[in-house]
């Protein structure tokens, strides 16, 4: 508290500092500053230490891959279906959040893949209404994110990234989240993480995309591994 006394003539200031308990200071500080709750970081955030996070997902299943290209057009033998990785087209397909609404070719699928996206297929005689839009909702303009119908699947839904596959049968799932945090754009997993998603021309239209080939390939195709 202080006292100031104005006398004529001059000013006479006189200053008394009262004590005050240092408990009760404290106690003070801890009123007027609240405590903040500890931030935590999501077990399914890849970095050093957690370079895959997707093994801590039930069900995936991990493949080894190399990253090569095949002839432009040439069909790929791939051996899991939808595959998800391996030998793919030169020209990728266009993975910025994008809908397709019909089955898109396998080998342009793959490229985008190595790029770090993640792909939704769904089997659309099984995945419809409801199901379907919570889905399209989740990719529709988000980086790095695509869907496509994908007929003749085991499953209803199937999650692909680079080396990554996840089989599914909810669309309210909550492994989906999951597996889109611990694999999109990881630079662990994917070879070209962040390399473009947008259109890359050469014959690819995302309006008008190349269709799904039947299975299996025809005779001459690429392998899926190898020089």
């Amino acid at each position: 508290m202080v006292a100031i006394e104005f006398r004529r003539g001059r000013l006479a200031t006189s200053l008394l500092v009262l004590a005050v308990l240092a408990g009760c200071s404290a106690e003070s500080a801890e009123e007027t500053t609240p405590s903040q709750p500890p931030t935590s970081r999501s077990e399914f955030v890849p970095g050093e230490g957690n370079e895959d996070p997707s093994t801590k997902i039930e069900g995936v299943v991990v493949t080894e891959y190399d990253a090569v290209h095949a002839e432009q057009g040439q069909p790929v033998a791939y051996e899991i279906v939808p595959p998800n990785g391996g030998r793919h087209d030169p020209v990728w397909a266009d993975c910025n959040g994008v809908v397709y609404r019909t089955p898109v070719r396998n080998e342009n699928m793959v490229h985008s893949l190595e790029h770090g996206a993640v792909w939704i297929a769904y089997e659309p005689e099984q995945v419809t209404g409801a199901a379907l839009e919570s889905l399209v909702e989740r990719v529709e303009n988000q980086p790095y994110l695509m869907i496509s119908p994908y007929p003749g699947m085991t499953s209803p839904i199937s999650l692909q990234a680079w080396g990554h596959q996840l089989q599914l049968t909810d669309a309210d799932d909550p492994r989906i989240d999951q597996f889109v945090e611990a694999l999109r754009v990881n630079e662990y997993t994917s070879p070209e993480p962040g390399a473009s998603c947008d259109p890359a021309g050469g014959g690819f239209d995302p309006a008008n995309p190349p269709p799904l080939s039947p299975l299996p390939a025809p005779p001459g195709a690429a392998p899926v591994t190898g020089p």
